[in-house]
């Protein structure tokens, strides 16, 4: 098994869609066999910006088109996870640790009818809209803190108090 320590991270892009109701999309991951709910993301491309980037998996994981979403927010800075160590060397084809992933918070203006996760790299098995609080218990254990501190970068255009 590679050494964590000098694994590069894997540039990441990541979207906390709202809809009307400040409900957030979440999927629920084809490769996973736990029941982990996620937000859409994904590697950023060598020469991608980070935005272009988000809305390129946006629209690859959900089918929502930009013209259907509005940004509201950029977290600041990058926010890192590791792999759990029975994943490192396995995911990725063992070229990374885990993520720095960049955040970005739309509000989507489109209708349920616009989410079409039967996209052709399909990543979801199912998706639902959730509170935002509920995310840390929904995603895997290893991105329960990522997922916090998205939200406390975020809880300022949520409109509600995020709950420990």
């Amino acid at each position: 098994m590679p050494d964590n320590s000098t694994l590069p991270y894997r540039p990441c892009a990541g979207i906390m869609l709202i809809n009307a109701e400040g409900k957030v999309f979440v999927g629920q991951r084809n490769d996973s066999p736990v029941d982990a709910w996620q937000m859409p993301q994904g590697g950023i491309d060598p020469g991608e910006d980070a935005e272009a980037a988000a809305l390129r998996e946006l629209g690859e994981e959900t089918g929502v088109m930009p013209q259907h979403v509005e940004l509201i927010a950029e977290a600041p800075g990058e926010f890192v996870y590791d792999l759990p160590p029975e994943l490192l060397g396995k995911v990725w084809k063992g070229k990374w640790r885990g993520q720095a992933q960049r955040w970005f918070l739309y509000r989507f203006h489109g209708t349920d009818a616009d989410i079409d996760i039967a996209t052709e790299h399909e990543e979801f098995r199912a998706w639902r809209w959730s509170e935002p609080a509920d995310l840390p218990r929904l995603i895997v254990p290893f991105k329960k803190t990522l997922y916090e501190q998205v939200l406390a970068a975020f809880a300022p255009h949520l409109g509600a108090t995020i709950a420990d």
